[in-house]
């Protein structure tokens, strides 16, 4: 999962990212990645994939901790030398999937998909469930990117990509574009 096997647009892209991450400008919010937590061995190969690429660009990534597209996510973050941050529906960890950096236990259910929706910078929708399509409504409601590859439902606004590459091309076109928050 190396960038040499990307396309050169997308690898000099997430070259870019990387040098942005390094410096100042650098943006400090995740990027989502939101899925089943049955998620099948296609939708968790490209989470796995696109978390190790963001990664190895210094991004974090946040889920929703648990198993499936999140677990999937959480291990491709740690690959490519990142942060997994899981926000979890319980009061403890005890379902927190063994790949993340961060658990963070709500006690909130299924309402943690909000908070999971509200810290992304943009949201990696891939597969779908009911609490994934949650997840992207709140975020299209709030004005956050969202790409989704594999769903099951289309949204309005929700951006669909074809596969891994194309959902990597357009999170880090998002990224370089965005501003990072003034910080004191």
């Amino acid at each position: 999962m190396d960038a040499t096997h990307y396309p050169a647009p997308l690898a000099e892209a997430l070259q870019r990212l990387a040098e942005r991450q390094r410096g100042p400008q650098r943006l400090v919010r995740p990027v989502g990645i939101i899925g089943p937590g049955d998620g099948d061995a296609q939708v968790c190969a490209a989470a796995r994939e696109v978390a190790c690429a963001l990664a190895r660009a210094g991004m974090a990534i946040v889920c929703g901790g648990r198993g499936g597209v999140m677990a999937a996510a959480s291990q491709g973050a740690r690959e490519g030398g990142g942060i997994a941050i899981g926000i979890l529906p319980e009061e403890d960890e005890r379902n927190a999937n063994a790949w993340l950096s961060v658990a963070i236990a709500t006690g909130m259910g299924e309402m943690r998909n909000a908070l999971v929706a509200r810290s992304a910078l943009c949201l990696a929708a891939i597969g779908g469930n009911m609490g994934t399509l949650s997840e992207m409504a709140l975020g299209l409601k709030w004005g956050t990117p969202v790409f989704v590859l594999h769903g099951d439902v289309a949204l309005p606004g929700a951006v669909q990509v074809a596969d891994a590459q194309e959902m990597l091309a357009r999170l880090v076109d998002a990224l370089l574009g965005m501003q990072p928050a003034a910080r004191t």
